[in-house]
């Protein structure tokens, strides 16, 4: 019996992987044609299923392998992930400079941006299998502040997650938060966001009654999910191994609640 185990260990690898399936998905704002990044697991999720899902808002760089690599681990979880575009088919900073005056654009026009967002997750609802009344939105820095539009459009999402995300909002009092629960994994030594947004955007909350978790981790600055970030927290942006692996747990857990996900 050991033996035919080491056989198929060695011979069959990733099995367990086998289900596993992705394919780019081309939507369009207006003239603009955008081009996500879906992943399922062919066996669990069918056309007769309920799965629960989640959209994935992008980092500055747009559509990365960490957004697809989250994606597939979304995925072999049981749930539908969707990572949403939101520059455009094709369009993608080839540096931080470039990055940033991409994702200023969104950030300056939040109509835009919530817009966007919302077409990506219109996109995944209308996916094989997913429960929409079981959906829920993850980001990272850029991404993360896109997810906390979403909610404040007033979007039917049981929750969402930002990781590292920006919290300034222009004009709070324009939002609309009665649909969603909402995660904040935030780094404690983060220099890109000022006490003054943390303050402002709890008050945001509390005034609009959501019900809020923010999560603190010791050590981590911007970009702690990021391991392209580098390991030099002086710059302000760095990966943290222990703040990824607890925010990704925490997430896990905040999903267990919202969206009944195991």
């Amino acid at each position: 019996m050991r033996a035919l185990t080491l056989f198929t260990l060695i011979c069959f690898p990733a099995a367990a992987h086998a289900a596993l399936k992705t394919k780019s998905v081309e939507y369009r704002d207006g003239d603009t044609v955008l081009e996500g990044h879906l992943a399922w697991d062919d066996a669990r999720v069918k056309p007769d299923t309920s799965a629960p899902a989640v959209l994935i808002v992008h980092q500055w760089l747009g559509i990365t392998d960490n957004e697809r690599s989250r994606a597939a681990k979304l995925a072999e979880s049981g749930l539908v992930a969707f990572a949403c575009d939101i520059y455009g088919k094709g369009t993608r900073p080839k540096d931080a400079n470039e990055a940033r005056q991409f994702s200023g654009k969104y950030k300056g026009d939040r109509q835009l941006f919530r817009r966007r967002v919302n077409l990506g997750l219109s996109e995944l609802l209308k996916q094989t299998g997913v429960d929409s009344k079981r959906v829920a939105a993850i980001g990272y820095c850029f991404g993360g502040t896109g997810v906390l539009e979403l909610a404040r459009s007033g979007a039917n999402v049981a929750g969402v997650v930002s990781f590292h995300g920006g919290l300034d909002f222009p004009t709070p009092t324009s939002g609309d938060w009665t649909r969603t629960k909402v995660l904040i994994l935030h780094g404690a030594d983060d220099p890109f966001v000022p006490v003054k947004d943390i303050e402002a955007f709890k008050n945001e909350l509390n005034e609009a009654k959501v019900d809020w978790q923010m999560v603190y981790y010791s050590g981590a600055v911007h970009s702690f999910t990021q391991k392209e970030a580098g390991n030099d927290n002086s710059r302000g942006v760095a990966y943290n191994e222990n703040a990824d692996r607890r925010s990704w747990a925490a997430m896990k857990s905040f999903f267990e609640e919202t969206l009944g996900a195991k």
